[in-house]
Order: structure tokens, then sequence, then C-alpha cells
């Protein structure tokens, strides 16, 4: 009997619930952060792994001699904080909203618990950091062999999740020359030359407050040329 129960328990888990919903407790938090706030920053104690429900979230990490790099910029349905789970103490960056943003806290041991129990969580995480890992190595493909003009475009398709939506034509929430250039490893001054670039020859339109938009044409005519 008490193996049945303990198989009706796992066949009624959906992680989908478990990463929307809280029930006031379990280990579970959703706060809203709007635009500009942080969630967690550098060197934080490291006790939780975070869920993007909604927005986007930029990871930035500062070194000694006080100069700041992004590293990553994050979307809905990512996770964050991860290193908690195998041991590290301290944040290694700090995470900031990009946009008003929904994040779901789930502490330490209850993440620990829910991907030793419930096999489904189980895969659904260790997807996601394999999906991680291998953009990871292309970004890395990207930086030895790309110019900075092909990287750019790279990372503004990225950002724009293309490939992902039905229409030709994606926006990316407003983001500064100089994160970009921190990402793509040049100067603000050759962004500048490239975003240009791109709005002549109609791959990218600026929106204003709404975000930049990412036209189909620049991944045929920038990364297939």
């Amino acid at each position: 009997m008490i193996r049945v129960a303990a198989a009706k328990k796992r066949r009624q888990f959906d992680p989908e619930t478990f990463l929307s919903i809280t029930n006031g407790g379990g280990g579970r938090k959703i706060s809203a952060f709007p635009k500009k706030q942080t969630i967690f920053a550098q060197g934080d104690s490291s006790d939780a792994v975070f869920y993007i429900q909604k927005g986007k979230v930029k990871l930035t990490v500062v070194s000694r001699s006080g100069k700041e790099a992004t590293i990553g910029i994050l979307k809905e349905g990512d996770f964050l904080g991860e290193g908690c789970l195998s041991g590290r103490r301290l944040r290694m960056c700090s995470a900031t909203a990009m946009t008003d943003c929904s994040v779901m806290r789930i502490e330490k041991n209850t993440m620990l618990n829910v991907l030793h129990e419930e096999q489904a969580m189980a895969d659904i995480f260790a997807a996601y950091l394999l999906t991680r890992n291998i953009r990871y190595e292309e970004d890395l493909v990207d930086q030895l062999f790309n110019s900075s003009e092909k990287r750019l475009a790279r990372l503004l398709l990225l950002l724009a999740n293309f490939g992902k939506e039905e229409e030709g034509k994606t926006v990316i929430p407003e983001i500064s020359q100089e994160t970009l250039a921190e990402m793509v490893g040049t100067t603000r001054s050759r962004v500048s030359f490239f975003m240009n670039r791109f709005r002549t020859l109609g791959f990218v339109d600026y929106k204003g407050k709404s975000g930049l938009q990412v036209n189909s044409s620049l991944l045929n005519a920038i990364l297939y040329d």
C-alpha cells in the first residue's frame, strides 16, 4: 500500500506546476523584480537556485580592479544561481533584472531533494544544463573564429530568440551598446559602427523604449554571407 501511494505521488508531480506555483512554503518563493533591480550580488551567500518565470536577467562580474563585464543574458525558462548545488558558497557574479521580472527562488535543499526524488524534474534540469553547455561551446568557437561584426550579429539573433518565434521580426528589450560591446569582446565605437550599418541595411530598427527590432535579413546577410 505504501509503495502504491508513493508511486501515485510521483505520477502526480508536475515540473511546470512546481516552477510556477507556490503553496506558501516548501522552500520556494516567487518575487517580482522591477527593471534594474538586483536579484543577487557577486559575493552574496550562494544558498538558492532561481528560475525566471518572466522577463530577462543580466549576469555581470566585476574584477578586483573594478572592471565590469556582462557574461550572459537569461530569459524566461532559464535557471540561475545553480552553482550552490555543487558546493559553491558565494555568488561568482551578480544578477540584475533587465526588464520587469517574475523569479522563483528555490532553496538549495529543496532543489536537491526534488532533483533526487522526481525524475521528470531531474530530466528538465539536466536538459537545461546540457543546452547551456552547448551554447558556451558555440560562444567559444564564435569568439575564436568570427569577426566582431559576425559576433555582434549572432548575439543580436540570440537575444531576440530568433528561430523560436513565428514572426520574421523579434524585439530585444532596451540594451546599451556598452553591454553589447562587453559581450561581443570589442569596443563600444565598433558596436556603434556595426549597429548603424545594420540599421542602414534594414537588418535592425530602433523602436525607442520598446527596444531593438531584429529582422530575419540579419541572419541571411551576415551569418551566411
